[in-house]
């Protein structure tokens, strides 16, 4: 966690987010499952925002080899990649 935290993260960040379209990052660490005591269906998720998914593969395609070639270096577990609409999305400074 500490060499994807460290390292893998904010070289990630530093490259997608030089791109027009991000608009945000968000890295989180599963804790456990819905029951207690059972294991996160993923043990860590990182979340980026853009206008769309053409932006993201913009951002992407030209870092595809030296950010996928890095994933050895953390784990060996296989990524699993999904592409979301924002459809509602809120934050403490919201009062929520």
């Amino acid at each position: 966690m500490r060499y994807y935290l460290d390292t893998h993260m904010p070289r990630s960040i530093q490259l997608l987010s030089a791109h027009r379209g991000f608009k945000g990052v968000s890295v989180e660490r599963g804790l456990s499952g819905a029951e207690p005591g059972t294991n996160a269906a993923y043990i860590a998720m990182c979340l980026f925002l853009f206008d769309s998914i053409e932006d993201f593969m913009d951002a992407f395609m030209p870092h595809m080899a030296d950010l996928q070639g890095d994933i050895p270096n953390y784990t060996d577990i296989k990524p699993v990649i999904q592409f979301n609409e924002v459809l509602i999305s809120r934050s403490s400074q919201f009062g929520i």
